[in-house]
């Protein structure tokens, strides 16, 4: 079944849209890889976003029009996807759409909202879509995240040792792919060292590019002590968060309150780079992880995963490229894959990896242009993932 996943993450700078096939081999399913196409989010619709993102205010309006905005956007993305990745033959889309706002009070998820209307892709596409993964999760009383964690545990549950898949988007995210798997948001990935680029170049730069600037900085003690002493990270699993916590008004409280306002960019960004090693590496060693699978746009900074390496001391680190898997395609994937479970009625979540009461079957589906047609049922949840090498176009 060809399949596009798309997905823009929390640092929300651009939205990917991965086609993969996916078959059935006995209890396994088995994923090739055919390409990827990216395309940033215009300056206007990034500005529009970021202003509305968390601690800002909103309106009613400017969701809705934020909503129809990505939507359409999404919906160009994946009819080019369609066009040059699988010839126009795509048979189902599976969209995660833009986290905007994640809804936590003590520990406890009460809701989630993803934006980006699922009609403006079936219509532009013709295809069914499936959207809206996260909501029935946390209805079932979930943190609704990491979702990528079933397509983690059935992936690298068959390697040696405890193996640990490792996202480093704008928030952090793994899954300890043990006999009973576990999973969580540690922390920080890109959220706040990209903050501090976007705030300390004026808007020049919104990332840290190839690591340069955390390069040349010193880690500051007393703001990494005070970071660190977030009550986030010793929460217990299962615990996920967002930019809701981890913005620039945060940072900016933590600068002040040790005295480190005028702390050389460098300094922050170095700083900033050694809280996110430092916290998931203390998750993997807390969980008894043997080796680290990473994927995510922070395996492209290259002073993030030195940091990290060092943190993690002998467990290996490796890049999900190693086993198959291009990095930047991973996430995208793992969508699709939801969405393939979902179209088939079948389970997409692990219950002790979000915290649910029961694993449920995600989603909302959308009909493409020639109605709604459900595929046969399988008589089986998989109990393993295969990447199979594909074409790996990248566009």
């Amino acid at each position: 079944m060809r399949i596009i996943g798309m997905m823009s993450g929390t640092s929300y700078d651009a939205i990917d849209a991965v086609a993969v096939d996916i078959t059935r081999d006995g209890d396994a399913l088995v994923l090739t890889p055919l390409g990827v196409v990216s395309e940033p989010y215009t300056g206007e619709l990034r500005d529009a976003l970021a202003a509305q993102m968390p601690p800002a205010a909103t309106s009613m309006e400017q969701i809705c029009q934020l909503d129809t905005r990505i939507g359409q956007a999404f919906a160009r993305l994946a009819a080019r996807a369609n066009r040059e990745l699988c010839d126009g033959r795509a048979e189902l889309i599976a969209s995660h759409g833009q986290t905007v706002f994640h809804w936590v009070e003590s520990g406890k998820v009460h809701g989630t909202l993803q934006i980006g209307e699922p009609a403006w892709i079936a219509e532009e596409t013709g295809c069914t879509v499936v959207s809206n993964f996260r909501s029935r999760d946390v209805a079932a009383g979930g943190q609704g995240a990491p979702l990528v964690s079933l397509f983690d545990a059935l992936w690298l549950g068959g390697l040696p040792g405890t193996p640990v898949a490792l996202n480093l988007g704008g928030i952090a995210n793994i899954t300890v792919a043990s006999a009973e798997p576990v999973a969580f948001d540690t922390g920080p990935a890109n959220a706040l060292i990209d903050a501090a680029v976007v705030s300390m170049t004026a808007g020049e730069k919104h990332y840290d590019h190839d690591g340069e600037l955390g390069a040349r900085g010193s880690v500051n003690v007393e703001l990494l002590n005070r970071l660190l002493s977030e009550p986030y990270y010793s929460r217990p699993a299962p615990k996920s968060t967002g930019k809701e916590l981890f913005h620039l008004p945060y940072l900016e409280a933590a600068l002040a309150g040790c005295g480190a306002r005028n702390l050389p960019a460098e300094d922050v960004i170095a700083t900033l780079v050694s809280l996110t090693a430092r916290t998931v590496a203390d998750a993997v060693r807390a969980a008894g992880g043997t080796s680290v699978v990473a994927s995510g746009g922070g395996t492209r900074n290259p002073t993030l995963m030195r940091a990290l390496q060092e943190e993690l001391g002998a467990v290996e680190l490796l890049s999900s490229d190693r086993l198959g898997l291009p990095s930047t395609m991973k996430e995208a994937c793992a969508f699709a894959v939801l969405g393939y479970l979902s179209l088939h009625n079948l389970p997409a979540t692990v219950a002790s990896c979000t915290g649910a009461r029961h694993a449920s079957v995600l989603g909302s589906i959308t009909p493409g242009s020639g109605g709604l047609h459900m595929p046969p049922l399988p008589a089986t949840p998989p109990r393993t993932l295969r990447i199979q090498s594909g074409s790996g176009r990248s566009r």
